[in-house]
Order: C-alpha cells, then structure tokens, then sequence
C-alpha cells in the first residue's frame, strides 16, 4: 500500500524499568546492547523492507517538516478552527462509532457511521457514497485524518483511531480554547525569534525553526505519564559530544539500587553488566563486586556510566538552563521512535536523527558541518562545544491548534492537562 502524506525532565531523565531489568539480570546471557534494546522498546526486524508496516515505521521516524507548531500566524487559524467546532457542536456534534474495528476493503456497517463522521468534520466531502465498505476514497480520508490527529496514517479503522474519532466534539472545542490562550503566550515570543527549536510534548516531535519555517522536524520520545517531561523555556548553549552519562538522584533512588539488589539477590551484578561505575564521596572508584546493594551506602554514591555505543545519552548531548535537570539527547536504539506512542523517558527527550539537528544548532561555530558532526558520531571523540549563539527553545505542550492553511491538528492529553474525557488521553 502506499503512503502519502501529501494530503495530509540531578532529577530524571532516563529510566531503567523494574521489569525490563528484571528481565534482563535474570538472563544471565544478555548483552549491554540487550539492556539498552530492551530498556527502550522493540527496535524491529522481522519485516521485508518493502513491507506496510515498515513503511509506516519509517514514516513515525522520518516526519515530514510540516507548518511551525508556534506560528503567530495559527492564534487566527485557531481562532477560526474554534469557530467552526462551536458551529459543530451547536448542530449536535459527531456520531460515536462502534469498536468494530475494519481494514481497507472490508465491508462493516461502522463504515457507514465512519463516512458521516469524517464529513461532519471535514476530511471527507459530504453527500458522497453511502457504501459500507471501506474503499479507497474513504481509505485516504482516514489517512488524513489519522495524521492530523497524531495516528500513524495507516488507513484502517483500529482502536486507536476509533478512540481518537469518538473525542466528543464539545471536548475538541474545549481543546481548542484552552490550546488558543497556550499558542497566544508562546507565539508573542517566538515571533520575535529567527530560529528556535520546541519540542511539542503531545507531539512527541521537535521543530528547528528558522524565519517562521520548519527546517527539520524529529521524532521524540517524551516523559511517560509518572516521570512527565515540563514545560520549560531555555536557551540552547553546548553540546557534549559522547557524553559520560551521569545518573541522576531519581534514577539511582527509584531504578538502579532495587534492580541491583534483585540482580544480587540472583548472584548477579548491574553495573557489570551495564557498564556503569560507581564512586564514593571522595570520587574512589569502587570495585562493583564488594557493593552490599542491601546497606544503605549505594545511596551516597554516584554512578557514571563512559561514552560508547552503549551509552543511553548516545553520541551527543544538548544542554540548556532549566531548574529540572533535563536535556536532549540521542538514543543508541531506535526502535521507539518507530512507534506511535512515545511516552517512555524521565522527563528527557530523546531525538531521532539528531545529527541533523546538531549541525543545524552548531551552524554559526567555525568548522562544525555537517561531516564533522557526523564524524564526531563516528569516531566516538569526547568535546564540549558552546554555540557561537545561543538558541531559543520551548518545551510546550500544545494538543490543539490549527495552522495557517486551515489543518486543525489535535494529539492525545498525555498528561491530562486540558480537562477533558480520559479518552482523550489514552488512545
């Protein structure tokens, strides 16, 4: 099948997973990259590569770079999307469909249900086919709408589009007021920037922004739900290349020491296993053998774990001002960015292709392109680098607005932030 989409958080950051490290310290066999695959979620294989599946993987990785999330020019747009959504509401909003679920071709009489609802909000023309089998025409409608709802546009009515599709629209419209005073905040500062980079939690996507157009866009992976990612405004001022990665407090508290008394309690040891040292207070280097894990010391050390391609923070490291100890960073796996859900950090973002964003932050530093970077990646050389000019960023959370072309987009309430019906927050 082929896919267009032409129509269309020392606090937190990384989390280790009771029950992956259970999984894995119980092992025996696995390998550091097995921790890492594991801890952040299936990273594929299995699927020809011309398949549907990967087609539309690589299209949750790879997201076209689209219009500016905070664009000035989308207050007015959504102000009109509100509009249009009041007038919706006021005609009796939508049908809510049944969790009959329906694939391209097949005949249900959800789809007939299907055809009204995409009409009544605009992805499908009305007075079209009444037919209850979902073909071509409708197929792509859904598309559509799949993708400016968040959804991997794949064509099918599956659970989470029936979930999405029976948001009431008396909460789009109340999404949308709400989104309406966020976007009128944030764009008075954006429109005075001439490049700035946001990360749109919901979204779980960044935008580098230059001169009100999107240069590149990224898929994320966001705070999960326990561990959210805040809403934050910074300045982007270094980079660590191949970063040592420091664990934080709550990493340590809550993730390192209960799995590493379950993996001694195995006969079993962590931090060999995952690489990482830890330190006493006067900075010692301890010999991981000989850490009662059932005492109360491990929690006075400090923990490091060296660069390398095991290394969570990945190969490069983005740092900004922010009270809640959170950064930017690559990934060594990539699996959940080929995901639609991507709520799985403490509170860090996590950036796919963020080679791309690097050297677009490092544009102004004499020597840092494009093939320098890339080398850094390569070679796996340790450097600090301070931009030449600090870069505005956003952490927003934005689930409703519309753009200057008159797409209304709305993505999940992932932390539950908007009010409304916990269906909006879980498909």
């Amino acid at each position: 099948m082929a896919i267009s989409m032409q129509a269309i958080r020392g606090r937190r950051c990384l989390r280790f997973g009771a029950a992956v490290l259970g999984s894995i310290v119980s092992a025996g066999a696995a390998s550091a990259d097995d921790f890492w695959t594991l801890q952040f979620g299936p990273t594929g294989g299995g699927y020809s590569a011309v398949s549907e599946r990967q087609a539309l993987r690589e299209l949750e990785r790879n997201p076209e770079p689209g219009l500016p999330t905070l664009s000035p020019a989308n207050v007015k747009a959504t102000r009109d999307a509100i509009q249009r959504y009041t007038e919706i509401v006021q005609a009796g909003g939508w049908p809510t469909l049944p969790g009959e679920q329906v694939k391209p071709g097949e005949q249900s009489f959800a789809v007939v249900m299907l055809r009204d609802r995409l009409a009544i909000s605009g992805e499908l023309a009305a007075g079209g086919s009444r037919s209850d089998v979902l073909d071509g025409t409708l197929v792509e409608a859904l598309k559509v709408y799949q993708s400016t709802n968040g959804l991997t546009p794949n064509g099918r009515l599956d659970r989470a589009t029936i979930a999405a599709l029976n948001v009431s629209a008396e909460d789009r419209l109340k999404q949308l007021k709400t989104n309406l005073s966020r976007l009128s905040t944030l764009t008075q500062t954006t429109k005075s920037h001439r490049r700035y980079v946001v990360v749109n939690v919901p979204s779980a996507q960044v935008e580098a922004v230059a001169l009100n157009r999107v240069i590149s866009r990224h898929t994320a992976v966001v705070g999960m739900k326990d561990r959210p990612t805040p809403v934050l405004r910074s300045n982007i001022y270094e980079m660590n290349f191949n970063p040592i990665w420091r664990l934080p407090p709550t990493v340590i508290r809550e993730d390192l020491i209960p799995q590493a008394r379950a993996a001694q309690a195995k006969g079993e040891n962590l931090l060999v296993k995952t690489g990482i040292n830890a330190y006493d207070g006067n900075g010692r280097k301890l010999d991981p053998a000989k850490i009662d894990w059932s005492s109360a010391a491990p929690r006075g050390y400090s923990y490091r774990q060296p660069a390398g391609k095991d290394n969570p923070l990945g190969f490069v490291k983005i740092n900004f001002a922010n009270s809640e100890s959170v950064y930017m960073h690559d990934s060594p796996t990539d699996g959940l960015f080929g995901q639609n859900i991507r709520a799985a950090s403490s509170g860090c973002i996590r950036v796919h292709n963020i080679e791309r964003l690097a050297y677009w932050l490092l544009g102004q530093n004499d020597g840092w392109d494009q093939a320098r970077v890339e080398k850094m990646k390569e070679t796996g050389e340790r450097a600090d680098v301070r931009l030449a000019s600090q870069v505005p960023l956003h952490f927003a959370y934005i689930t409703a607005w519309a753009t200057e072309d008159g797409t209304i987009q709305f993505r999940r309430d992932l932390y539950n932030r908007d009010g409304v019906a916990e269906i909006a927050t879980s498909y």
